[in-house]
């Protein structure tokens, strides 16, 4: 039997929501081995002055297994 453990972590990017994702898993995966899935809780942007968006943000909840 497997025990998982679910982290929550926050990702951002200046290009899409699927690069923030993507640079939010690639950077937890550096410190935590074998995270088997990730679940894209909420999605936002902030805006800049002009009211264009500046930023993609993404709270992911990622899960792994614990040894």
């Amino acid at each position: 039997m497997a025990v998982m453990k679910v982290i929550e972590i926050l990702s951002e990017s200046d290009k899409s929501w699927e690069d923030a994702t993507r640079k939010g898993i690639e950077k937890a995966s550096k410190s935590i081995k074998g995270i088997r899935s990730a679940w894209v809780q909420s999605q936002s942007v902030t805006l800049n002055e002009s009211g264009g968006v500046a930023s993609f943000r993404v709270n992911l909840k990622l899960s792994f297994e614990v040894l």
